[in-house]
């Protein structure tokens, strides 16, 4: 279950713009800051390549897969690379069935509570708030009230260490990171910084 991967550090990487050559030193930067949860977007260089690196580098019980996902065919193709995640901006339920067949995890974007309730009814293990910067706290409380309890929400789009507790005290179970976690142009050190950063943060917000 996604939810099991979320334990500890419910923060999920996403690695756009991520090249082959540099996936195994990325994703054990992360993984030893604590992250347990890896996409590659599809619009990245060579993505399936960078995914089966990760797939096959990566401790067992880190879930690698990939974003930006659009059809049911790229779902096959990310599982026959070592892929077992889903994630996309938008809740279509041909994908979600696609990865679900598959015995694979899936986390669709949605921007409102009707395609909130659609993608749980596809079986969605859990649902992006996408984006996030045109969803504010507010409106996921507003969500929260009528979601079911035990659905898992994470917002995605504009997520800085310092603006995640808003968020939380209205009801994420955590979130998706982009470029205040990784760009290309990072190097390894910058990459780990910020990774050490936002589990701080993430940590600071559990114990306060």
């Amino acid at each position: 279950m996604l939810r099991g991967y979320l334990t500890d550090l419910p923060l999920v990487a996403i690695l756009r713009g991520l090249r082959p050559e540099s996936a195994e030193a990325v994703g054990m930067a992360l993984v030893e800051t604590g992250f347990r949860v890896i996409e590659v977007p599809l619009n990245s260089p060579d993505p399936f390549r960078s995914i089966e690196t990760l797939a096959r580098t990566m401790p067992g019980d880190v879930l690698v897969g990939a974003g930006t996902v659009l059809d049911p065919e790229q779902v096959d193709g990310i599982r026959d690379v070592g892929g077992k995640l889903i994630v996309m901006p938008h809740g279509d339920p041909d994908v979600i069935l696609r990865a679900k067949e598959h015995g694979m995890m899936c986390m669709p974007g949605v921007a409102t509570p009707t395609e909130a309730f659609a993608a749980l009814k596809a079986r969605a293990d859990a649902i992006k708030i996408f984006p996030a910067e045109g969803i504010p706290p507010a409106v996921l409380k507003a969500w929260r009230a009528v979601l079911p309890k035990d659905a898992v929400v994470l917002p995605v789009g504009g997520i800085r260490p310092g603006n995640m507790k808003p968020y939380v005290d209205a009801g994420a179970n955590g979130f998706g990171l982009g470029s205040a976690l990784f760009t290309p142009a990072m190097t390894i050190e910058d990459i780990a910084r910020n990774a050490r950063a936002f589990a701080s943060a993430w940590k600071d917000l559990r114990s306060g």
